[in-house]
């Protein structure tokens, strides 16, 4: 289990499925979108390529910060991948913390999308396949983040108690501790997270009981070539 994008140079990922986390809100929109009918999620990494494809025709779902991007058709949050407007469409996809985290683990053998709203499909389909597991947390900018931490610790406990993984790396027990400590109420925990307060500050806080929620959305997004598809 890796903390921040900065330590995942220190990783050894080949060979591995790698599980990227971004809670709040970026891997949670991406489950939503596959699972209400969006052909595919380009996930670009700089503001300039999502405004070149912008140019191109394609629909653009983007932010920096929290804040949508001025040429995006709308920014980050699941609620926007719920309507007609988007289903079968190929969306452009940019945001300050996930897709950055998407690239940096592009060249990995196979990189799954995690959240809590396809956390048990996610489970099942992880077991389902004889492989190591690397959990990535997107964080903040490259620092700790406590929601995707606490998430990482929910997943490892699914994963560890169906008997299919065992684990010596210390990140793992933590993410546990972590989230032992959450799961009895885990929205009054995650009220300490700063990216809520950032999300709040800008009234965008109506998303952080969805982005909590479990199993709403069963579909398992994974990057194949540039594109994020839903598993077949």
């Amino acid at each position: 289990m890796c903390f921040s994008p900065a330590l995942f140079s220190t990783y050894d990922a080949a060979g591995k499925i790698v599980v990227l986390a971004d809670i709040l809100r970026a891997t949670t929109s991406i489950c939503t979108a596959l699972f209400h009918g969006v052909k595919e999620i380009i996930p670009v990494g700089t503001i300039e390529e999502a405004r070149n494809l912008k140019a191109q025709g394609y629909m653009v779902a983007g932010e920096r910060d929290g804040q949508v991007l001025d040429f995006a058709d709308f920014g980050n949050s699941p609620f926007n991948f719920m309507n007609e407007q988007v289903k079968g469409r190929s969306i452009v996809y940019c945001t300050t913390n996930g897709t950055k985290a998407i690239h940096m683990a592009s060249g990995c053998t196979h990189l799954v999308i995690g959240a809590y709203v396809n956390h048990l499909a996610l489970c099942d389909w992880l077991a389902a396949r004889d492989s190591d597991i690397l959990v990535l947390c997107s964080g903040w900018k490259n620092r700790f983040s406590l929601e995707d931490s606490v998430f990482a610790g929910a997943l490892c406990e699914s994963l560890l108690a169906g008997g299919h993984f065992a684990t010596i790396c210390d990140s793992v027990h933590a993410s546990l501790d972590l989230w032992r400590a959450a799961k009895n109420d885990l929205l009054a925990y995650i009220q300490k997270a700063a990216h809520r307060e950032r999300l709040l500050k800008l009234n965008l806080d109506d998303v952080i009981e969805y982005c909590h929620t479990f199993d709403t959305v069963p579909v398992i997004p994974v990057l194949k070539g540039k594109s994020i598809v839903a598993d077949k």
